[in-house]
This record gives structure tokens, C-alpha cells and sequence, in this order.
């Protein structure tokens, strides 16, 4: 096929099929996730101990706000686990999810298309979405790494 532009070939494109992939199929189903009133004491133990970017924060089953570790680290104090520690540095641990929070976030169905979830990230500027039913009720998350994961597959150990 041509393009219009130039009358040259068009390179295939590599996710084009008769059924294309939906989110639902590379999304991470496993999710961790805290609620508005947990602490930011709490949300650094679960990004250290997961050792993922992204939290999803929710209030009766449903989706409400998203913190990623960057938002994190802006809240906390850095002399937090130094020798210059204070007790007001302490203190910002008890800050709550919902004043670091995110609020409504860019998030997809199941059945959206990875092209399209793809261009929401690009033109949302954000690097997950969070996957909900029409209720907005969670049903997994998605990042830039698991599409970049199906485009560019690891290459196989060569015998």
C-alpha cells in the first residue's frame, strides 16, 4: 500500500490483524492498591516493597486517584532515614493518600484497543492506566512498559 504523501510503500504495521489486541489482554491484572486515608508511611512501604511505579488508590472498590513514586518523593522530606531526620520530617509520613493523589485519572476499559491506550498515554502525558469496568470498578492496570513488551518482544536465547 502507498502512502499518500510520498507514493512509497507503507512499512507494515506490526499489531495490525484482524483481531487487534485489546488492553485486556497484556494489562497486569495483579494490583496493588491503598485507600484515600492510608499513610504516605504505608504507600512508601508498598513501592519498596512491590518495587512498582504506580498505586491505585480507592474508595469502596472504586477508583478514585493514582500516586506514582514521583509524587511520593515530592511529598516526603528528604532528610527522611538521614542522620538529619527530624521530627517534623517524620511527621509528612502521616500525611494521607489523598493529599498526594492524583484525582481523576486517565483510565481505559478492557476491550480498548493497545493502539488507542498507547496514543492516551502520549497525548494524556501519563506512563500508566488504571483498567475499570463501566462502574469504575478496578480490574487491572496498564503501563508503557507492557505495550512495549508486545511491540518488542525479549529476544529468544539463541541454542
Amino acid at each position: 500500500m502507498a502512502t499518500p504523501a510520498t507514493g512509497k510503500a507503507a512499512a507494515p504495521d506490526p499489531t495490525a490483524s484482524a483481531h487487534p489486541l485489546t488492553v485486556g489482554q497484556i494489562m497486569s491484572r495483579r494490583v496493588v492498591t491503598v485507600t484515600m486515608d492510608d499513610t504516605l508511611a504505608k504507600v512508601q512501604k508498598l513501592f519498596r516493597e512491590f518495587r512498582f511505579h504506580h498505586l491505585l488508590v480507592l474508595e469502596e472498590r472504586r477508583l478514585v486517584g493514582v500516586i506514582s513514586d514521583r509524587d511520593l518523593l515530592k511529598a516526603l522530606s528528604p532528610a527522611i532515614g538521614t542522620l538529619m531526620e527530624t521530627d517534623r520530617d517524620r511527621a509528612t509520613l502521616n500525611k494521607r493518600a489523598h493529599q498526594i493523589m492524583s484525582r481523576h485519572p486517565v483510565s481505559a476499559t478492557a476491550d480498548v484497543p493497545i493502539e488507542t491506550a498507547a496514543r492516551l498515554l502520549i497525548d494524556k502525558k501519563v506512563s500508566c492506566l488504571p483498567i475499570v469496568t463501566d462502574d469504575q470498578t478496578l480490574a487491572g492496570i496498564l503501563s508503557w512498559k507492557d505495550i512495549l513488551n508486545v511491540l518488542c518482544p525479549p529476544a529468544s536465547p539463541q541454542q
